[in-house]
């Protein structure tokens, strides 16, 4: 099963609502409409995708604040909610996966316990959304989305931003890097933790990913994808992560986007969105 890195939390939509992994049934006073059947099977494989989604598998409770540069995301769209990751990359502006788009996303600042309003807490509405014109929502490609906030975070020692890598950074396989996250930490329970979650991971060689039995990495581009966590361990992002950063030494070299129920999962390559970046914060600074 192909998992993307967040997290669907369904709504009640009138009817009854039944939810499991890729089938989803929803019946409106218990009569069949062709219509909704024909709609649900489309969104069953879009959500083929999305059900992809991350959460921490293999790590520990991370030091409450020690990274003040993550974001929690709470995604509304039409029918459901959902959360994924993010990073604070300026004082008004986010980074994220291009699959966490929404019609609604609000940022929630400088968190440890998701579930508690903490002092050091900000929340704050998302301007734009802004996926890169190129991505492609098959295959995950050019996975990336800068989000400008509508007011500018207050930097202090609970919210920072992180460094971003130079266009011409490579992170070598071998490297340790760590990932963190609010999404789940087991492939077999919903639950999610109300604390941020950090696990280590290792950078793979492409050819971990490219060389993968399973098919569905058929789909990794060595360009704008990274291979990270070692088949051997079981430590990788899960549903809920999609979004978050990879950070190898104070840098955000990758995006969480998508794997299949053990690592190695595929990160989006930050290095090579560099120029689109800078150029879209330049051109919508006020």
């Amino acid at each position: 099963m192909l998992k993307l890195r967040f997290s669907n939390t369904p709504t009640h939509l009138g009817g009854n609502f039944f939810g499991g992994d890729h089938k989803t049934f929803f019946i409106f006073h218990g009569e069949k409409n062709p219509k909704v059947v024909l709609l649900i099977f489309h969104l069953n494989i879009t959500q083929h995708w999305r059900e992809r989604i991350s959460e921490i598998i293999g790590g520990q409770e991370a030091k409450p604040h020690s990274r003040p540069y993550m974001a929690y995301l709470k995604i509304q769209r039409r029918w459901n909610t959902c959360i994924c990751g993010a990073f604070l990359v300026a004082e008004n502006f986010v980074l994220t996966a291009a699959h966490c788009n929404g019609d609604e996303i609000t940022v929630k600042l400088g968190a440890h316990n998701i579930r508690e309003r903490e002092q050091s807490q900000q929340k704050i509405s998302v301007r734009r959304r802004i996926p890169h014109p190129q991505y492609n929502e098959t295959t995950l490609n050019n996975d990336i989305m800068l989000l400008q906030l509508a007011d500018r975070a207050k930097l202090n020692r609970w919210v920072d931003t992180i460094a971003l890598p130079s266009a011409s950074e490579t992170v070598k396989p071998g490297a340790m890097c760590s990932v963190a996250g609010w999404g789940g930490t087991s492939t077999e329970s919903k639950l999610k933790p109300d604390k941020l979650q950090e696990v280590d991971v290792v950078v793979m060689p492409d050819a971990t990913c490219l060389r993968n039995p399973n098919m569905k990495y058929q789909l990794y581009n060595a360009s704008t994808m990274m291979c990270v966590g070692d088949p051997k361990t079981r430590k990788d992002s899960w549903k809920g992560d999609s979004g978050g950063p990879l950070v190898c030494g104070k840098t955000a070299q990758g995006i969480v986007s998508w794997g299949l129920r053990a690592p190695p999962g595929v990160y989006t390559k930050v290095s090579t969105f560099i120029p689109w970046i800078r150029e879209t914060m330049k051109r919508l600074q006020p």
